[in-house]
């Protein structure tokens, strides 16, 4: 028996718009844990890494992802114990065509062509086996050449989903044709006729097979990834393509620049139908929807209490929610935004997160606690003049050598040990011992002990803007 070489692919590089003000662009939605007690993006490499058998050897992750979430990526595949295989890195979205591109490049190097079994990061699925299941036999049928898409059987008239249309043949399922989000009535009679099929995103296809579709129908793409490929820089795990030559590939989607032109080709394309209870968590209607419930259809996630209401989610972060007499609505809490939504329109929330970017305003990108390769910082307090942050530093973590121009600042160490380096001088700080930084001092922070530390800084100057920043030496690369 003949082994079958596996890459997973893992798309990581949304931005999750519709889960706002839960998901935001410094930390999007397929890193939060909606669904049991990991995060999307980790139970998707955990979902793929069970995919090993007898006649299939499997490779570690190639996660596609944004350079910004880079150290997101790294220490959430840490806590899974999963190594990845590379991590490359989209300097700007570009969408899924060109994303998949560079891991099939990354795939065909040294002359390999594994068979690459490429999903989002932010599905769940409740059938594990039933899952496992279904992709080995995708991976088989893709090693023999096809293009093996996975599809689920609707059980509702679902407009937020493509659809598939499939016809019956000797080998199984082919796919007749790809279908936009349908009105309600048009996704009716999809349900009723029973040939049509969610487009769950996954796919299962060799490395050199999308290649050459790619090139057929869209050389454009093809021809401008492989010069952002060649133009890489790989940095330890990471894999960078040519910032400027990535920007000029064409920004188009796997389903539009292949697979909606595949039918009527002599490219095989086949459906395989996966029962492992799917769900696409695209909105908040979607997560109410694969939750635990109580009596009335209600979820609560967090502190939250329900009156005279139905079919409602809460989902409160960081305080008591109540509701009284409400139905079908959507309530998310966190400590600097508060959404409240009908369940049904809760897609529209993309309009809000458009608005807040036009306007510039950063509850759209940061949440007010922060996540740093080093660890985070929480703002907890700000007035003129003056900012409170908590930080927690990781350890063996280590800021950047740094300078402020416009602000000094106080450290007083809560919890932990802190190692400072403060002008010349080089301080070891315990519990309810601080520091004071002057203006323009060059200074770092360090947590050289085996439990976190945790520090409170007191900022105060005429400007405390993140951007108030000289750093001379930084262990993760930034300027």
């Amino acid at each position: 028996m003949s082994l079958i070489q596996v890459q997973p692919v893992i798309m990581a590089g949304g931005s999750g718009t519709r889960l706002w003000p839960l998901s935001r662009a410094g930390f999007p939605k397929q890193f939060l844990v909606l669904s049991g007690n990991t995060s999307l993006f980790q139970q998707a490499a955990e979902r793929l890494a069970a995919l090993s058998a007898a006649d299939i050897a499997l490779a570690g992750p190639a996660i596609i992802g944004n350079e910004e979430h880079r150290f997101l990526v790294l220490d959430q595949l840490r806590e899974t114990g999963l190594e990845p295989s590379a991590v490359l890195l989209e300097p700007m979205g570009r969408n899924t065509a060109p994303a998949l591109t560079l891991a099939a490049l990354q795939a065909l190097e040294g002359g390999a062509d594994p068979v690459l079994v490429v999903t989002p990061s932010d599905q769940t699925v409740s059938d594990g086996p039933a899952f496992t299941l279904a992709l080995q036999q995708a991976i088989r049928q893709a090693a023999e050449g096809a293009i093996v898409i996975l599809g689920i059987t609707p059980d509702r008239a679902e407009t937020g989903f493509g659809y598939i249309r499939t016809e019956a043949d000797a080998a199984g399922l082919g796919v007749a044709q790809f279908v936009e989000k349908p009105d309600a009535a048009t996704a009716e009679r999809y349900v009723a006729e029973g040939n049509y099929f969610w487009n769950s995103g996954m796919f299962v296809l060799r490395a050199s097979v999308w290649m050459t579709a790619l090139e057929r129908f869209r050389p454009d793409i093809a021809a401008a990834s492989r010069a952002a490929w060649a133009a890489r820089s790989v940095d330890a795990k990471f894999v960078r393509p040519g910032k400027a030559e990535f920007a000029a590939v064409p920004s188009e989607s796997v389903d539009y620049a292949v697979m909606e032109r595949c039918p009527g080709s002599d490219i095989a394309l086949r459906m395989l139908a996966l029962d492992a209870g799917w769900n696409d968590l695209g909105a908040w209607d979607a997560v109410w929807q694969v939750a635990d419930k109580d009596g009335n259809g209600n979820v609560a996630v967090g502190d939250a209490i329900f009156s005279d209401s139905h079919n409602t989610l809460v989902h409160a972060t960081s305080r008591l929610v109540s509701v009284v007499g409400l139905s079908n609505v959507v309530v998310v809490e966190t400590p600097d935004a508060i959404l409240v939504s009908d369940r049904a329109r809760s897609q529209e929330v993309k309009k809000i997160v458009a608005r807040l970017d036009a306007e510039k305003r950063g509850e759209q990108t940061l949440h007010r606690k922060v996540h740093r390769p080093w660890g985070w910082y929480d703002s907890v307090d700000s007035g003129e003049r003056f900012q409170v942050k908590r930080i927690m530093v990781k350890p063996g973590a280590t800021l950047s050598l740094q300078m402020h121009h416009h602000r000094a600042e106080h450290w007083i160490v809560v919890s932990g040990t802190a190692e400072v380096t403060n002008g010349d001088k080089v301080l070891l700080l315990s519990e309810n011992q601080s520091t004071y930084i002057p203006l323009g001092q060059t200074h770092r922070l360090a947590n050289p002990g085996k439990v976190p530390l945790e520090i409170i800084e007191v900022q105060s100057g005429s400007y405390l803007g993140e951007d108030d920043i000289v750093r001379f030496e930084d262990t993760y690369g930034r300027n």
